[in-house]
């Protein structure tokens, strides 16, 4: 595990990634604080991609901005199969998904209160 930076670094983090997200029309996109909730990560951010290849795609430029701009060195899973894929940043987690994948596995009612996550909204 590594250790993740607690002076705003991960906020900047969420807000190039969130950026990044709306710049590549990412869909349904939202943030989960899990500050005080896991040692995992500061932030999740789960979102939805329209097809296979924007999910790939929405990812992909992700990672190079990331790269590129903050030099940020983040690991990617599921890429190929393009139907869910993960973003590890250390202090956020990027979950893209296709619309129907999103809706089997509905991950973000595991971490968001009963009443926000029936109403669809972020915490």
């Amino acid at each position: 595990m590594t250790a993740r930076s607690s002076d705003g670094q991960s906020d900047a983090l969420l807000a190039r990634i969130l950026s990044s997200l709306d710049d590549d029309k990412a869909e349904n996109v939202v943030t989960i604080d899990l500050r005080g909730r896991s040692s995992v990560a500061d932030y999740m951010v789960v979102c939805s991609g329209r097809s296979s290849r924007q999910v790939g795609a929405i990812a992909e430029k992700l990672v190079e901005r990331l790269k590129e701009e903050m030099g940020r060195n983040c690991k990617i899973e599921g890429k190929e199969q393009g139907d869910w894929v993960l973003i590890d940043t250390q202090d956020v987690i990027v979950h893209v998904f296709r619309p129907e994948v999103r809706d089997f596995y509905q991950l973000e009612k595991m971490w968001l209160p009963a009443a926000a996550a029936a109403a669809g909204k972020p915490v």
